[in-house]
């Protein structure tokens, strides 16, 4: 019982730590699972492992809580083993953790055979779950991972766990991650909160698909209000469409046409870290 999935990373338009209303869209970078299941001894439920391939000594728990849910759904008291492999950097605010659970819950549902029967607003809500269960996020993260599962840029109510509008969008992504690593549910909650007016107006901006005014209004409040500084977002202006503090930090993407962006990759360039160029991505998460 194998299955085998993919789902790509994510930027940010809108945080959801201040208001419970976020918006991600979807990038070509990609983390893959891998699922093998065997059947339980039909008296307790399997035990499920993890490994992830670029960190032998990664917490594991999101993953094979994923596992856990999907059996516990759509299984039989299956255990089995989840491994992770990815080119999305962990804990630099590009949605690993969703990307990870999309591609994690996918890859058991493939492994049950029961991949077509659900829903993949659904199937990402799985994940979500399964976030909240060990602690990995503060909101439940659904912004992210509906852009990861679906594909394309899409706005959420995470407080209820809806999708509010999801659109296709055809942009070039410059990204910037640095060194330095941030985990979401170490950020400052309450402090993020002061801005939910500041947020509410962003909601609103994204939901009229200015994509690109809402996630510089985003960037320059987050970085703010979590201790970043805003100078990347500066020196992306006015080449960039848009730019924002991606997720919790630290990474920082800019979005607009590739050309205009090679002027901001020069500068970010300088930067330590790693710069890289890439696009948006409209299908989503899928099994192989």
């Amino acid at each position: 019982m194998r299955g085998r999935a993919r789902a790509p990373a994510a930027g940010t338009v809108l945080n959801a730590l201040a208001s419970g209303r976020g918006a991600a869209f979807a990038i070509e970078a990609y983390t893959t699972a891998e699922v093998e299941l065997h059947e339980s001894d039909g008296a307790t439920p399997g035990e499920v492992t993890g490994t992830v391939a670029e960190d032998p000594d990664a917490d594991t728990r999101l993953v094979e809580r994923c596992v856990e849910r999907v059996v516990v759904a759509y299984g039989d008291g299956q255990g089995g083993h989840v491994r992770t492999e990815s080119e999305v950097p962990m804990a630099a605010g590009l949605k690993s953790s969703s990307a990870a659970a999309n591609a994690t819950v996918l890859a058991t549902l493939d492994a049950l055979d029961a991949a077509a029967e659900v829903d993949r607003e659904d199937a990402a809500r799985i994940g979500v779950e399964a976030a909240r269960d060990v602690g990995v996020t503060v909101t439940g993260a659904f912004d992210d991972a509906s852009a990861s599962m679906l594909g394309g840029v899409t706005v959420t109510d995470n407080t209820r766990d809806e999708l509010l509008s999801r659109e296709a969008v055809e942009w070039d992504v410059l990204v910037w991650s640095p060194p330095e690593r941030a985990y979401s549910a170490d950020a400052d909650v309450e402090r993020c909160r002061r801005i939910a007016p500041v947020a509410e107006f962003v909601a609103e901006t994204a939901l009229a698909g200015k994509y690109a005014e809402a996630m510089t209004v985003n960037g320059f409040a987050f970085a703010a209000a979590l201790g970043f500084s805003a100078e990347p977002l500066i020196e992306a202006l006015p080449e960039a469409a848009g730019a924002s503090l991606s997720g919790t930090g630290p990474s920082v993407t800019a979005i607009g046409e590739a050309d205009a962006l090679s002027a901001v990759a020069e500068r970010w360039d300088e930067r330590e870290g790693r710069t890289w160029l890439t696009r948006t991505q409209n299908d989503g998460a899928r099994t192989l």
